[in-house]
């Protein structure tokens, strides 16, 4: 590592309308606040909030460089994105919800900088699917997220047996998530294809005052009667070989 260069910190961000302290560590807000330099992937998404984050400087002073998300060519320009921190500066890279590069693309600004020689530093934050598996009594010790699944079927319907098979075979829990006006047929797509006995846990708006985690059979799932769209979700099956 270059000792001249400044650090890239991934900032995790909130998943919904709740208060920065209640859900971000107050070491990671500290280190926050000093950082006048981001990259983000919507900077009206982001300066709202660092608005939340009770920056001591006023939002307008911060400088702010949007990720190109129609760069197909995976090769972001060092000096665009990690200038700043070439110059001694500390940058912090921010997803528009929860943890950066995970499930997003921030990894492309991360490895840049493992190139470049700049220190990368993780900060402490809300993971949306952390923290469904944490809370969904499955196995926590073998896992997978995938994404989003494929939209028609029958795609959609190989790619959840698939994963029921996976998970039965490797005892390994299968995660992924869906655009949450879609939650309703998600779930109905699942109970029509998975196994009775197959476990199901759906785990919506996470670290917000309505929270709703829950975990059930495949059978008991059928019986439930509830609206599931709009609400931002993780998925999770577990099919035990025992």
């Amino acid at each position: 590592m270059n000792n001249k260069f400044g650090t890239l910190y991934l900032i995790p961000t909130l998943l919904g309308a709740t208060d920065a302290e209640q859900v971000i560590p107050q070491g990671t807000l500290n280190i926050v606040r000093k950082i006048r330099f981001f990259v983000v992937e919507n900077v009206r998404t982001a300066r709202r909030m660092l608005s939340k984050m009770n920056m001591p400087c006023p939002i307008d002073e911060l400088t702010f460089v949007e990720l190109d998300k129609h760069d197909k060519s995976h090769n972001p320009d060092l000096m665009t994105y990690l200038g700043e921190a070439l110059n001694g500066n500390d940058v912090g890279l921010m997803s528009e919800a929860g943890t950066p590069c995970v499930a997003d693309p921030g990894s492309l600004i991360v490895e840049l900088a493992h190139q470049a020689g700049i220190k990368v530093v993780p900060l402490t934050g809300p993971n949306a699917m952390i923290l469904a598996l944490m809370a969904s009594g499955f196995n926590g010790q073998s896992f997978c997220f995938h994404g989003y699944l494929p939209i028609k079927s029958p795609e959609r319907v190989n790619a959840i047996r698939n994963l029921e098979r996976r998970s039965a075979s490797n005892n390994e829990t299968q995660m992924f998530i869906e655009t949450p006006f879609r939650n309703n047929a998600m779930i109905e797509e699942l109970t029509k294809t998975c196994h009775p006995n197959t476990m199901l846990c759906v785990a919506c708006n996470i670290s917000m005052p309505d929270e709703e985690i829950v975990s059930k059979p495949i059978s008991e799932w059928k019986k439930i009667k509830k609206d599931w769209n709009k609400r931002p979700a993780v998925f999770l099956i577990y099919r035990s070989r025992h």
